[in-house]
């Protein structure tokens, strides 16, 4: 199935397994299907009550399909396990759903466009906390002058949900062990996993 129109597709599921039969069928961004290898729709494991929010595919994600699972994956693998939030009980979504070319920033009308398929998302996971990850993750939910730096460690909700704004799993590699970005992102997920079980984490 073709998708040229997000805004009725995604209002039209009423799984997230529909959804994600139907987001690949998405072409709304010429640019990005031409360039792209396949469509990520993002995960959720039955159960989840946690949903980490990035910013786009990059060039593993685009291969396999999954998100974060590259070099940023596996770092945010291993500090969800030190917070002690399993896999398993994380769902996973970006802002967009294909790899931009060269991992350029997303484009304000591509964030636009793909953005009824992460609202769908959202209602489907109905997460007790949602952590957006990274600068185009917290813009998707506060708007375009959002900086992780003002908005970290402050009580923020969207939509009725609480959100943790932290920084990307790349920027915590790009300024290496000793940088700020990877203690903040260990430590806000580590207040995560507190207040997903204080709210009764499903």
């Amino acid at each position: 199935m073709t998708v040229t129109d997000p805004v009725v597709a995604a209002a039209s599921v009423g799984t997230w397994e529909q959804l994600v039969v139907t987001v690949r069928g998405c072409v709304a961004c010429p640019e990005l299907v031409s360039s792209r290898t396949q469509v990520v729709p993002g995960q959720r494991p039955p159960g989840a009550d946690v949903l980490l929010v990035g910013e786009a595919p990059g060039a593993q994600e685009d291969l396999t399909g999954v998100p974060f699972v590259g070099r940023s994956g596996q770092l945010l693998d291993t500090l969800l396990a030190e917070a002690g939030l399993p896999r398993e009980r994380v769902a996973v979504a970006n802002v967009l759903r294909c790899r931009p070319p060269a991992n350029r920033t997303p484009r304000r009308a591509e964030v636009a466009r793909c953005r009824p398929w992460l609202t769908r998302q959202l209602e489907l996971v109905d997460p007790v906390v949602v952590v957006a990850l990274g600068g185009t993750a917290a813009q998707w939910f506060f708007g375009p002058g959002a900086r992780i730096a003002s908005l970290r460690e402050q009580e923020l909700a969207s939509g009725g949900r609480r959100v943790v704004v932290t920084y990307h799993p790349s920027a915590a590699i790009r300024f290496g062990p000793r940088g700020a970005p990877l203690a903040a992102l260990r430590e806000d997920l580590l207040a995560v996993a507190r207040w997903a079980d204080g709210l009764g984490g499903r």
